[in-house]
């Protein structure tokens, strides 16, 4: 017996967009199905993990997502789910105050209007994001990383059950962490990359570091934290930090050789800036209009530059 229920997202939120977006997406969807058949994705419960299909409205003003399961929840089970399916849609995002500063501002105005709505989609938890980011890391062939990602999952996490066919969960921290990182060899991985894995796995069954603090911490706090954990660069941490369920983010100044690095460069550039000749205070009154919207905001920028890559290759 299947559940259904529906989740409501904090407007304006346009769901749609998102299609738009490969990175967003995993080996096993086709955006171009979405629209129809629906967005079908593991998630995890504090016991086990089931697999969701969401529908969304269609209203950036009222918006919903319908969920349903194959599978019978109880009402603590749905609340479990919520938690996750929350972060992976945005749903708890509130970025009404970003159009109301930014409507003037000279780069974000015109993409808040042309890209109305829009909000990340993230993975289920801070383990699934810095798994996938670590593993596609200077893979140029996006389709190539998305299979080495499932192979990963295909070994270490449950299969579940979908359409004849299955669908594998992403691994439990406790699933990964005994596993020998020259075994990941053989889904593409690195043996680097395969300890980069495995450590952060252990980062979370040893206790130094929680799924739940990752995303309580604040900005500054979380960077720190995440450059810690070996495997994770400066820039991996900066991509870590949009995904959590939060609107607010820092870009820290990261100069090499005289260049300025990461999110930051690309900022300074969008603003018609020199980002190697930008002082700290005139970044900030660059992203002024950003002031606690910053992990948002930024998004904008970053799938209008999706969107005009796609109208070059067309």
């Amino acid at each position: 017996m299947k559940s259904s229920w529906t989740l409501t997202s904090i407007p304006p939120h346009d769901f749609y967009i998102c299609l738009d977006v490969d990175q967003y997406f995993d080996l096993e969807h086709d955006p171009e199905q979405i629209f129809e058949q629906g967005f079908t994705r593991p998630v995890p419960l504090s016991g086990r993990d089931i697999l969701c299909t969401i529908f969304f409205n269609g209203d950036p003003e009222k918006p919903e997502f319908h969920i349903t399961t194959a599978e019978t929840l109880s009402k603590d089970e749905i609340a479990d789910a919520n938690i996750s399916l929350s972060r992976i849609l945005g749903t708890d995002l509130d970025i009404r105050p970003l159009y109301d500063r930014a409507a003037g501002d000279p780069v974000l105005g015109r993409l808040l209007t042309a890209l109305y709505g829009l909000k990340r989609l993230s993975r289920a938890n801070f383990f699934e994001d810095a798994m996938n980011r670590i593993i596609i890391a200077q893979i140029r062939h996006r389709p190539t990383a998305k299979k080495m990602v499932y192979g990963v999952r295909e070994a270490y996490g449950v299969r579940l059950d979908h359409d004849g066919g299955s669908i594998s969960a992403w691994p439990r921290p406790h699933r990964l962490v005994s596993a020998d990182p020259s075994s990941l060899k053989k889904h593409g991985l690195s043996l680097r990359k395969g300890e980069y894995v495995v450590g952060i796995a252990d980062e979370l069954v040893s206790g130094r570091t929680s799924i739940k603090q990752m995303e309580s911490l604040a900005p500054a706090d979380f960077y720190a934290r995440a450059r810690a954990i070996r495997g994770i660069g400066p820039t991996t941490a900066q991509d870590l930090m949009m995904f959590r369920n939060r609107t607010d983010a820092v870009f820290p100044s990261e100069i090499d050789k005289g260049t300025e690095k990461g999110l930051r460069r690309w900022i300074i550039y969008s603003y018609g800036g020199d980002p190697d000749h930008t002082s700290e205070k005139d970044f900030l009154e660059m992203i002024a209009n950003w002031n606690g919207l910053e992990s948002s905001a930024l998004e904008f920028l970053f799938v209008n530059w999706v969107l005009s890559e796609k109208r070059k290759k067309q």
